[in-house]
């Protein structure tokens, strides 16, 4: 007998039960079946060795098991990981912002950026002027102008002129 027909009949004669016992041991019938065809896979390419062993079904058994501890072991540590990467849901933007967000968008493009240039991005009249290539003037008077819309669209109340810390206070 060859030693390709020897091993179809030992395949044919353990498979199913191999994998019962990994399906068992697993939970899922069609990953056991994945792990035991490839404690198989490995038992044919040593098979001048295996066959030789007093009871070859514990070899491949032996691998399957391992196999399996294996996947689980790594199906373990991908769910922790990507626990670990899942990211905390954001909370809802603060209304104020929103508020805040809207009334810029509705301000010419060249106010909306002295705006945030100057209130959110901490630069000076004269920064912003170099920046956008225009006399400082015309800075101060996109300021001015911007805080008038902004006042409209918020209220008096929630601008200040000379508060660098944001358009929006708290009062």
């Amino acid at each position: 007998m060859t030693a390709e027909h020897e091993f179809d009949e030992f395949y044919t004669a353990n498979f199913a039960a191999i994998g019962t016992q990994i399906a068992a041991y697993l939970g899922d019938r069609a990953e056991a079946e994945d792990i035991t065809q490839e404690a198989f896979c490995r038992a044919w390419r040593r098979w001048s060795r295996v066959s030789g062993y007093g009871d070859p079904v514990a070899w491949v058994r032996t691998v399957a098991y391992r196999l399996a501890v294996s996947r689980w072991r790594r199906i373990r540590v991908a769910f922790a990981h990507r626990r670990q990467q899942r990211a905390e849901p954001a909370p809802p933007p603060d209304p104020e912002w929103l508020d805040l967000v809207a009334a810029l968008a509705a301000l010419p493009p060249q106010q909306r950026r002295a705006v945030v240039l100057f209130y959110l991005g901490d630069l000076g009249i004269d920064e912003i002027a170099d920046r956008e290539g225009v006399p400082a003037g015309t800075v101060k008077s996109w300021l001015h102008r911007a805080r008038g819309r902004l006042a409209v669209e918020l209220g008096p109340d929630e601008i200040s002129s000379t508060d660098r810390t944001g358009a929006l206070r708290e009062h």
